[in-house]
């Protein structure tokens, strides 16, 4: 059996064993320590094995991911994010479709605090879906609109999916931060324009909200949600202008989440207690899936699967356009099983040596490629936000509701993804004044 084969045949192996529910880590710390064996020997596996975990774990680049997981879980549980859907409610009930657009625009800011879609749709559900459902919103507009919005959290910086494609594809994590900005945004505008769109064709499924708030509650709803916005933008700035480092950044902010909580007398025992006992279990998670994958590219590696593989497109053809739709039909349709992490350093091991071969710039195709795994979210039969939100509202809407909700983000997400394609400078502008 050639090294090729062995290849193709771990990898194989590695999605009928995801298919059947196992850790995604385990499955390729296994299929990659059988292979290794296979290709060269048992003793040879086994070093691999103990070394690479070890030296990965303490890659100091990667501690930047537990701090921005940090940073969110002290916003979050100190009640920094509580007041966003308020506000953004106040300033935009009115429009047609206000409370959709607003629960847009507050997903995005949780998003972008949290670096969690996940964690933004399962706690914006419990906000701002029951709140549309009272004013008789359609069922699958005011579950799906929360969906869809979640996921802007991969794409809105910081993301801890940024952090780990810039770490295997050794790009600067704090370009790829950058560069999620104006996309990130796009996605979010595309969003409320599709509500606000459908809204004014149809305002059965979204009724106006008769509501008239005073300067002066807009103006106390701004000062609940202040320290947010000054977060994120700190953070980012510091970045930009190449104060700190993506790395110290994720601790500068992790700590001034804490300073703005202890100030405002909301950093209590408990809730520290919670945002790192939720910091630890989430960053364990992640680095079990990681540690597999750094495994498995030593595995592809070894095989030479990955240049076979480069070798055979680049030679059926070069265009970039036409590589980019391979690869966008393979996300799309793998994230319909696999979540977003999982998925990503699955196959990032594959696809980035052809990517490097066409040469295409790596920062674009990072935002390209989170862009994938935010439709893979929302896309059936397993989209993983969509459990999220039935899970957190129970039976206040049913499954077949959400998923029909979302189709019109996903058409959306679509037309977001054409953009980034198509135009680089979207996302290649603001990176490049950093340069």
């Amino acid at each position: 059996m050639s090294d090729i084969t062995i290849g193709l045949a771990g990898l194989a192996l590695g999605f009928v064993l995801i298919a059947l529910r196992m850790q995604i880590g385990a499955a390729l710390a296994l299929i990659s320590f059988l292979g290794i064996a296979m290709i060269l020997n048992f003793q040879a596996a086994w070093g691999i094995v103990t070394a690479v975990p070890y030296n990965f774990v303490g890659d100091w680049n990667l501690s930047a991911a537990p701090m921005f997981l940090l940073m969110g879980y002290v916003a979050s549980s100190a009640g920094l994010t509580s007041g966003l859907f308020k506000a953004m409610r106040l300033f935009l009930s009115r429009l047609p479709g206000g409370l959709g657009v607003a629960s847009v625009g507050a997903c995005a800011l949780f998003a972008a605090a949290s670096g969690s879609s996940v964690a933004t749709a399962a706690a914006m559900a419990r906000i701002a879906t029951p709140e549309m459902l009272r004013y008789r919103y359609d069922p699958g507009l005011a579950s799906g609109v929360v969906a869809a919005s979640g996921t802007l959290g991969s794409l809105i910086p910081p993301s801890v999916l940024m952090v780990l494609f810039g770490y295997f594809a050794e790009v600067s994590i704090g370009q790829l931060f950058i560069a999620g900005v104006l996309p990130g945004l796009l996605s979010a505008l595309i969003y409320m324009a599709m509500i606000v769109g459908r809204a004014m064709a149809n305002p059965e499924i979204a009724p106006r909200v008769d509501e008239h708030p005073s300067v002066q509650e807009k103006m106390r709803a701004l000062r609940e949600i202040w320290p947010l916005p000054l977060l994120i933008g700190g953070v980012l700035t510091g970045i930009f202008l190449g104060v700190f480092t993506p790395t110290e950044a994720g601790a500068v902010g992790a700590f001034l989440a804490m300073v703005i909580a202890a100030s405002q007398g909301r950093l209590t025992g408990p809730v520290l207690k919670r945002a790192i006992v939720q910091t630890l279990s989430g960053t364990a998670g992640i680095f079990m899936v990681v540690i597999g994958t750094v495994l498995l590219t030593r595995f592809m590696a070894l095989s030479g699967l990955p240049t076979f593989l480069a070798d055979s497109l680049i030679a059926w053809g070069s265009d970039e356009l036409m590589i980019i739709l391979l690869i966008a039909v393979l996300y799309i349709v793998l994230g319909m099983f696999v979540d977003s992490i999982g998925l990503m350093l699955l196959t990032l091991p594959i696809i980035l040596p052809v990517v490097r071969e066409t040469g295409m710039d790596l920062v674009w195709f990072g935002i390209v490629v989170i862009k994938l795994l935010e439709i893979g979210l929302i896309t059936p039969p397993v989209g993983l936000n969509v459990y999220v939100i039935k899970g957190a509202l129970g039976n206040l809407v049913t499954l077949q509701n959400i998923f029909r909700g979302v189709l019109w983000f996903i058409a959306m997400d679509i037309v977001a993804l054409a953009i980034i394609v198509l135009y680089p400078p979207l996302s290649l502008w603001l990176p490049g004044l950093m340069r």
